[in-house]
């Protein structure tokens, strides 16, 4: 790699549910993945995150591991549940304990705490009440972001709203595979714009306390038209709304992108309300962008022409019924000629300057920095021993498109690998490894991996 931006980050992540376990201990109340886990069939092998990588006793050896790493920062999450049981109220003191400390050993260590205040693991009793299909939980994340911030304010190197909140959005309610397994197809869009809001409504409850950068991290995926026939690139253009545009426009634009090709129209939302964009583009200091793999769409097969735009009533259920199959107006194909991972995603590293360069021309001058928070692979590693060279070449390919972009001119200041320690994989459970550091669940033993060293030599070179 060539020159970083001055203040460059080098960093790993995790997130609360995937690695602490702990989720009956301190006060912690449960969370729709405690819930959705529990229920048979949710997650490959029964697996929970019951223990995960018990990181809540173990988080010393943890940042011993990301100090012998050389990362300058750590990206976690808050487990809202531990910080508010119900999602409302008061503060569990032990809840706050546990991250004052986390926080604090990061900081003797040199290493920045970025935190996420909201990865998916939302209070159950939230859900209980419609979850992020309820405009109040909007409110209720900016009430637990003053009292994180309160708490830990003062030492964050930078705040993160919300995870992915498209993934959030169409595995937890559109599709059902994730917590909390609502099945809504398009009905789902309003958790997209409560999420949104949330987002909004925190940003200046964080500005007031705490002087570190502020932003949202979402999953992008630059989106590859399958031909050059207008019905896949119309497909293509549809499918990137969704992913990319419903997610960013309101943030950086105040404004929703077109979702005509859904037979929706703008105007036709009722759960948009007067001030909800304004409030949706408070000014933020950091994109975080979240790159796995490129995405390819096209149209449909025997797909009806897209419907005109509603007026009013149930749009989103009209929409769904007008459209064939899904209620989607494309079809995502598969990207061929690449490796894949363990998880069967093709690794295509130019995905990553494709997007971060197509960023910038979408946004220009309203693009803040960028901060990769996520980029890795899973990888068959059960053994520590292996060479782990499917994750080093993985990651040095993604390193060398994010030098490109750089070079060519993107704002970019931080990256961050997912994961540092294999962990609970959401609906794989325990099948899929990310981490740098391998994890024997049945022990908790850590073992830092070939892909550790690598990495750890990398961020070497630039001291």
């Amino acid at each position: 790699m060539g020159a970083l931006p001055d203040g460059w980050l080098w960093g790993t992540a995790t997130a609360a549910y995937q690695i602490e376990g702990a989720v009956a201990e301190d006060g912690r109340g449960p969370s729709i993945w405690d819930t959705f886990a529990a229920e048979p069939g949710r997650v490959r092998n029964g697996d929970t995150g019951d223990v995960a990588c018990d990181h809540y006793h173990r988080w010393p050896e943890d940042v011993a591991l990301m100090a012998g790493l050389g990362v300058d920062a750590y990206r976690f999450s808050v487990a809202w549940p531990r910080i508010q049981p119900d999602g409302r109220g008061p503060a569990n003191p032990k809840g706050l304990d546990f991250y004052d400390r986390l926080v604090d050993a990061l900081a003797e260590r040199g290493i920045a705490p970025v935190v996420t205040l909201y990865h998916w693991d939302l209070p159950q009793a939230l859900q209980d009440r419609g979850g992020w299909m309820d405009r109040d939980t909007a409110h209720r994340l900016a009430e637990y972001a003053a009292i994180v911030a309160d708490r830990l304010g003062d030492r964050v190197g930078a705040w993160l709203t919300l995870n992915e909140p498209f993934v959030h959005m169409t595995e937890g309610y559109g599709i059902g595979t994730h917590a909390p397994g609502e099945a809504l197809l398009l009905d789902a869009l309003p958790a997209a714009h409560h999420m949104l809001l949330a987002h909004g409504l925190a940003v200046p409850v964080l500005r007031e306390r705490s002087a570190a950068p502020i932003g949202i991290t979402n999953n992008y995926s630059p989106v590859r038209p399958a031909s050059g026939d207008p019905a896949d690139r119309a497909a293509a253009d549809a499918f990137d709304v969704l992913q990319n545009r419903l997610f960013t426009d309101p943030v950086l634009l105040g404004r929703l992108p077109d979702m005509g090709a859904y037979g929706i129209a703008a105007d036709a939302l009722p759960f948009v309300r007067d001030g909800d964009l304004a409030a949706i583009a408070a000014p933020i200091d950091r994109l975080g962008v979240n790159y796995y793999s490129p995405t390819r769409i096209a149209a449909p097969r025997g797909a009806a022409a897209p419907a005109a735009p509603a007026a009013g009533g149930s749009v989103l259920a009209e929409a769904a019924d007008r459209i064939e199959g899904a209620g989607l107006p494309f079809e995502d194909v598969p990207i061929e000629g690449h490796p894949l991972t363990a998880f069967g995603w093709p690794v295509v590293p130019d995905g990553l300057h494709e997007l971060l360069t197509g960023l910038r021309d979408a946004y220009g001058d309203r693009l803040p920095p960028i901060l990769v928070t996520e980029n890795g692979c899973s990888a068959p590693d059960d053994d520590p021993a292996r060479r782990d060279q499917d994750r080093i070449d993985y990651l040095d390919g993604h390193l060398r498109a994010l030098q490109r972009a750089i070079d060519d001119g993107v704002d970019v200041r931080g990256y961050f690998v997912w994961s540092l320690l294999d962990n609970f994989e959401w609906a794989e459970g325990y099948a899929q490894r990310f981490g740098l550091v391998h994890v024997d669940f049945a022990t908790g033993a850590r073992t830092p991996k070939a892909s550790y060293h690598w990495f750890r030599e990398r961020i070497a070179r630039y001291r």
